[in-house]
């Protein structure tokens, strides 16, 4: 697996305050804002992202919801239906199925042995409801 991009994801209660605090103190901005999901980027290294979502959100699968670690990994992938594939082959669960979002992503969700959640992440163009939400030319695929 070729992996393209990695960056943290904090579930949490207060994605808003959450956010705010790594703008405020830690020199991010906002590359997409919705009440549930915030990306930041950090405004010296654009390499350096993090992701803030709501820790109850419809598209974290309930098994990890709530849990104290708060933490969300994503692997950005040119092939997710070929990791998914491997992932399946190799017994690991799927939590989320393999699946096209609106908001731009093709994604699927399984865990590692800790519990912690893997979300194996494909960029593809956003339905134009969430395409208003990004800044100008963050969105992509």
């Amino acid at each position: 697996m070729k992996t393209t991009s990695y960056y943290p994801v904090l579930m949490t209660g207060d994605v808003a305050g959450t956010a705010a605090f790594y703008i405020r103190h830690f020199g991010f901005q906002p590359l997409f804002e919705s009440d549930w999901y915030v990306h930041l980027r950090s405004v010296d290294n654009k390499r350096v992202n993090l992701g803030i979502v709501q820790g109850d959100h419809e598209t974290i699968p309930e098994e990890g919801r709530g849990r104290t670690s708060g933490l969300l990994i994503n692997f950005e992938v040119r092939d997710p239906d070929a990791v998914h594939d491997r992932i399946l082959a190799a017994g690991l669960p799927i939590l989320r199925t393999l699946r096209d979002e609106s908001f731009g992503q093709r994604h699927f969700i399984t865990r590692d042995p800790n519990g912690v959640l893997i979300d194996v992440i494909k960029p593809i163009p956003p339905s134009e409801e969430f395409l208003a939400r990004y800044a100008e030319g963050a969105a992509g695929a």
